[in-house]
């Protein structure tokens, strides 16, 4: 006698009604979930065609700046700069993406710290920045202070001296505007776990905070969220930027570890929303603490006015 989960391969599954009504998904062999997400649930789903990836998620998402119409849209657009992973259908009643399956390893930190992986890195943004447009713009100035509004609104926890830092904040945003970099179709969330290494090529996924922005956040965010040490982002920058001057290389590392400086500081504020309103069972503040111990010590430290300096010298 078959198992309940051979006669149903979603038996189980936090999401399986949701999942049983796709009829795309009707006939499907296998299906399990994914690790990785932490603001939605990710399955594998096998049908007789081959695999797919679904994406579950929850109507609090839009707290978290998050546009699922825009996640959608934007992932067509890195699907035809060849980017990102192929978009089979989106179901906005259902709260479900579902897009291809991209055949490989995906990357860990210490993959993203491997210095010969990071020229393939930069190559595997500038196929997506060099796509079509996205349908919106990003900016984490924006993004952090609509965070900090939704904090103190619904109460929820600071970490200790985190307006402490608004001035050399606002000092940052300013000095970013007056340098700005032309924008271009941006990832913006390049956790290692978003890297695919197909051998050949590597493969970006995962548009949820995906939007026009300059370059020099996607490299500084990808040094941030991997912890890179200081030269292998200086590797990642040179390997993206061809033909600059040394001292304007100079000038788009400063650029670049400024916005990974942003990055964490902003998604500290992320972490402290989600801890409050996510469902799924992860230990939210505990990383956004991680992020926001070492964005103190950079603000703390004397290389954030010599990086600032270089933007304008």
């Amino acid at each position: 006698m078959a198992s309940p989960s051979e006669l149903d391969p979603f038996a189980g599954l936090p999401d399986a009604e949701r999942l049983r009504r796709v009829p795309l998904l009707a006939g499907a062999l296998e299906a399990a979930p994914l690790s990785g997400g932490i603001t939605n649930r990710n399955y594998k789903v096998t049908l007789a065609a081959g695999p797919l990836v679904v994406r579950v998620y929850e109507h609090e998402s839009s707290a978290l700046a998050i546009n699922r119409e825009n996640e959608h849209l934007n992932s067509v657009a890195a699907a035809e700069s060849g980017a990102g992973a192929s978009v089979i259908e989106y179901l906005p009643v259902e709260n479900m993406l579902i897009v291809g399956w991209i055949e490989g390893r995906t990357f860990s930190e210490a993959d993203v710290r491997i210095p010969e992986n990071l020229p393939r890195i930069a190559d595997a943004c500038r196929v997506l920045h060099a796509g079509p447009r996205f349908v919106n713009d990003f900016n984490m100035f924006a993004i952090q202070a609509r965070y900090l509004a939704l904090v103190r609104d619904r109460g929820f926890r600071l970490p200790p001296r985190y307006e402490e830092f608004m001035p050399k904040v606002e000092r940052l945003s300013k000095v970013m505007a007056a340098t700005a970099e032309p924008t271009v179709p941006c990832n913006n969330d390049l956790l290692a776990g978003n890297f695919i290494d197909e051998g050949s090529r590597i493969r970006l996924i995962d548009y949820e905070y995906s939007g026009n922005n300059e370059a020099s956040f996607e490299l500084g965010n990808i040094w941030s969220e991997s912890t890179l040490p200081d030269e292998l982002l200086e590797v990642l920058v040179h390997s993206y930027w061809k033909g600059l001057s040394s001292q304007e290389l100079a000038a788009k590392v400063a650029r670049a570890r400024l916005w990974g400086l942003m990055s964490k500081y902003g998604w500290t504020l992320w972490a402290s929303i989600s801890a409050s309103i996510s469902p799924i069972d992860f230990d939210y503040w505990g990383w956004g603490m991680e992020k926001y111990d070492r964005a103190v010590i950079e603000f703390d430290g004397g290389e954030f006015d010599r990086f600032v300096n270089a933007l304008t010298n």
